[in-house]
């Protein structure tokens, strides 16, 4: 989505995106296996990155069974379509294994003893008083304090929780979730608290992802120690390699909390072929014996054996034809291949001898580069010299709450996470507060309250950590005149130079300056008195006057207008506003002839809809020289969101969204916004930044260049994928894939494959889906993972979503994100990708 000339500067800074992978081991209550199984992958990861060759494992033969036609296929463009395309065959595999090395053997023996202890946590006094449960108070704030009582499940994994007046389980979480334990009075709520409980008895449960943070106060210190050292125990128990053994009985039950629906003969089968020491126990190498028969890719090896002339390895020549055949890779393919082989193959023997292994094909393909995410899209790669109007720009809403809008909490921490994530445009809704201090809280609501002083302060500090570029501060004001005064002078007093208070060159623009202009600014968006000169001209207390150029009327208009901000608004707060002064939209019109680049106007999603259906091309210019934003119904106070992409459509640039809500339209701003290095800003494609545009999002027929483009979708296999959250103990899941095309109303459409019957682990669909995208560089691609069910809804299982400008063609990887939106490995699809240009007319 949105292609640009790659720019001459340097990238941003380090982005925590959720897409990018986590260091957490999983983000699902998979229980130990699960995590051992993470613990391998990190492990090989982990060897990759320090230089040291580690593990991969071998695979077995076999080759993709038939295509088969999607199951349902729904949306336009669907009737008349080409049925399903067959990808390249894979050749069923020839005999022979590329040969193991020494430390691919040691590697993942450590893994698998890795995984071993996870399954055996030693039960301590803590642990085991952790079990029979503690009652502690749940604080959400000063006021919401509700007694809970609190357990650790017997697999040593889960914490559930249940109301104490009910008895009713209210929530449960993985330790996996779980990303660090604060003691004391360390987060805002606690803080509130703490004339009334010591620190000593309060600590803070802080998640990965989304998850909102959990305060505890439990009854003495000696309890909040207990749960503080507890939970710091099973936590670092992940990360610690000890030796162990496992009988079959064992493996049993650790394979279904594998999400694998095994045979128990085949299961004996594997166990006994592993135990070469006949002693009933698998311990050292037979670990290793049994997690390869365990974990091979058959798909993966007929592929790598269908390039290889012997079937054991692949020479540079033979990577070459593969890179430049499926992956369609078509510069430096030698150059590739050789760093390929470098980075990749575990055998130092193989990589003096320029050759890959099947083990390091594998390992290719797991990798960034074999990632359907286009690695050079990951990083800063479009251009970022145009106006700001010609970017779509990632945006939050009531970007303080946490919850919802009603009674949830506001909380600093909603401006945190957003700034990690790379949001641009956060709102700050300001009410008057006690001993003249502005408070920032949802009005007219039981919502929580945070000072505005350090709703700033957060902001100062972590406006630039995950982005360079400019932040744009949404000020909803409610102040009196005095605090109004407050306000601007907090803003001035934290933000320093942050704080944009003229404009780049200090002359009047004539369009809005380019992110590359504005890094490291901050600006504000909101009222202003009279006219962008008036502020550089200087502060003054007149009612400013009007050009020679303006007609009576308006200027008589420009006058009562200016009149009337200057009893509402301090002249202070007005100056600091420069680039985004709100007016009111009055039309396409009126906008063109009296609306300055300098101006914004904000509007409601019903708005925007109506004006994308009666009115798509004149919005499509609109957002070409002027900024847009648009928000949420306020009839969502549950903090739903509408679909960002039919605002994208127009070319709507402050979409805004309530960023503490997971769901299909968070996948949908995350995906777009995971390319040009998570910097919050993802250039227009060029027919959107024509103020002279013929394009309407609701006829694709006005978007100049070839027809449309063919998308073909193999979805080939799956790997390791989680259980559902609170399913039933030794319930499998059977999986099926949804790809789901988000874009112009003629490219909407969805097609899923079959569901593979009690298989989570390695289901193989082999299955072929096809789509025909009229617009493509406004197209996202969202692949889901379900479980299904023929009685009620499907249960979400992971999901990946991307633009589709950022898809890599060729044999990839599809490494899923959990609700939330972080990573769940190694949980992945394997899928073929296929583009399909038009031809090209020919010239007469």
């Amino acid at each position: 989505m949105g292609m640009g000339a790659r720019p001459q500067t340097a990238g941003t800074a380090g982005c925590s995106h959720p897409c990018r992978p986590h260091h957490c081991l999983c983000t699902r209550p998979l229980v130990l296996l699960r995590s051992g199984v993470t613990l391998i992958r990190s492990d090989l990861e982990r060897r990759r990155l320090r230089g040291v060759r580690g593990p991969g494992a071998s695979r077995g033969g076999g080759g993709p069974g038939a295509d088969s036609p999607p199951r349902r296929c729904q949306g336009a463009g669907s009737p008349g379509s080409p049925g399903p395309v067959r990808p390249p065959a894979v050749k069923h595999p020839r005999s022979g294994a590329a040969p193991e090395s020494g430390s691919c053997q040691r590697g993942e023996r450590r893994a698998m003893a890795s995984l071993l202890c996870n399954a055996r946590i030693q039960l301590t006094d803590t642990l085991e008083q952790m079990q029979q449960g503690t009652l502690m108070r749940k604080v959400k704030s000063k006021s919401w304090k509700k007694q809970r009582f609190f357990k650790l499940q017997d697999d040593c994994m889960t914490i559930w929780y249940q109301s104490k007046r009910t008895g009713k389980t209210e929530s449960a979480f993985s330790i996996s979730d779980v990303e660090t334990v604060r003691e004391g009075h360390q987060s805002e709520v606690l803080q509130s608290l703490a004339e009334e409980f010591p620190p000593e008895r309060c600590f803070t449960i802080v998640f990965y992802g989304r998850r909102g943070n959990l305060d505890l106060i439990a009854g003495s210190a000696e309890e909040a120690q207990c749960w503080v050292q507890g939970l710091r125990q099973l936590i670092e128990k992940a990360d610690k390699n000890k030796d162990g053994r496992m009988n079959f009985k064992e493996v049993q039950r650790l394979l279904k909390m594998m999400n694998v629906d095994m045979n128990e003969d085949h299961a004996l089968r594997l166990f006994q072929d592993a135990d070469k020491s006949e002693s009933g126990t698998l311990e050292g190498e037979e670990f290793v014996l049994f997690y390869k028969a365990l974990t091979q890719r058959e798909e993966v090896l007929s592929l790598f054996q269908e390039f290889s002339e012997d079937g054991k390895k692949l020479t540079l020549l033979e990577l070459v034809d593969f890179l430049r055949q499926e992956q369609l890779e078509d510069e430096g393919t030698e150059e590739m291949a050789m760093e390929l082989i470098d980075k990749y193959e575990p055998s130092e023997t193989a990589r003096a001898r320029h050759v890959l292994s099947a083990d390091g094909f594998l390992m290719y393909l797991c990798s960034p580069e074999g990632s359907i995410f286009n690695p050079q899209h990951r990083a800063l790669w479009q251009d970022m010299n145009q106006p700001l109007c010609h970017y779509f720009i990632s945006s939050s809403h009531n970007t303080y709450l946490i919850e919802d809008q009603l009674r949830g909490q506001s909380s600093i921490e909603g401006y945190i996470r957003a700034l990690k994530r790379g949001c641009r445009c956060l709102e700050v809704d300001c009410w008057d507060g006690p001993n003249g201090e502005p408070m920032v809280y949802h009005g007219h609501t039981f919502t929580s309250k945070i000072p505005f002083r350090e709703v700033v302060s957060t902001l100062g500090k972590y406006a630039f950590k995950a982005s360079d570029y400019p932040v744009i501060l949404s000020l909803e004001n409610h102040c009196s005149m005095e605090q109004q005064e407050v306000l601007a002078q907090q803003l001035k007093d934290i933000l320093g130079e942050q704080l944009l208070t003229t404009t780049i060159d200090g002359h009047v623009p004539s369009h809005l300056p380019s992110p590359e202009e504005l890094k490291h600014k901050i600006l504000l968006k909101g009222k202003k008195i009279g006219r962008l000169e008036d502020t550089l001209d200087g502060p003054g207390d007149e009612v400013p006057d009007v050009s020679d150029d303006d007609n009576g009327a308006e200027a008589e208009e420009e006058r009562r207008r200016a009149k009337k901000d200057k009893e509402t608004l301090a002249q202070a707060l007005s100056d600091c506003v420069i680039y985004c002064k709100n007016v009111s939209f009055r039309g396409f019109q009126e906008a063109r002839s009296h609306s300055r680049p300098s101006e914004i106007s904000s509007l409601s999603e019903a708005k925007a809809r109506k004006l994308i259906r009666d009115a798509g091309n004149e919005f499509v210019r609109h957002n070409a020289w002027q900024l847009t934003r648009i928000y949420p119904s306020g009839m969502r106070t549950d903090s739903s969101n509408y679909s960002p992409q039919e605002m994208w459509n127009a070319g709507c640039q402050i979409v805004a969204l309530n960023f503490q809500t997971a769901g299909t339209e968070m996948d949908l701003c995350d995906g777009l916004f995971s390319q040009n290095g998570c910097c919050g800003y993802v250039l227009k494609p060029p027919f959107m930044r024509d103020e002279e545009t013929l394009f309407n999002p609701s006829d694709p027929s006005s978007r100049e260049g070839p027809g449309p483009i063919t998308l073909t979708i193999q979805v080939i296999s799956g790997q390791q994928l989680p259980k559902v959250a609170n399913s039933k103990d030794g319930a499998i899941i059977d999986p099926l894939v949804r790809v789901e095309i988000h874009g112009v109303p003629a490219d909407q459409a969805h097609q899923e494959t079959k569901y593979i019957e009690n298989n989570g682990f390695n289901p193989r669909w082999d299955e072929t889906l096809q789509f025909q995208l009229h617009v493509p560089e406004l197209a996202l691609v969202r692949f889901v993972v379900e479980d299904y069910d023929k009685t009620s809804r499907n249960d979400f299982v992971g999901q990946f979503t991307l633009a589709f400008a950022n898809i890599k063609p060729g044999y990839r990887h599809i490494h899923l994100l959990s609700k939330d939106g972080t990573s769940i490995p190694p949980s992945s699809l394997f899928v073929h990708i296929r583009i399909t240009e038009p031809p090209v007319p020919e010239q007469d």
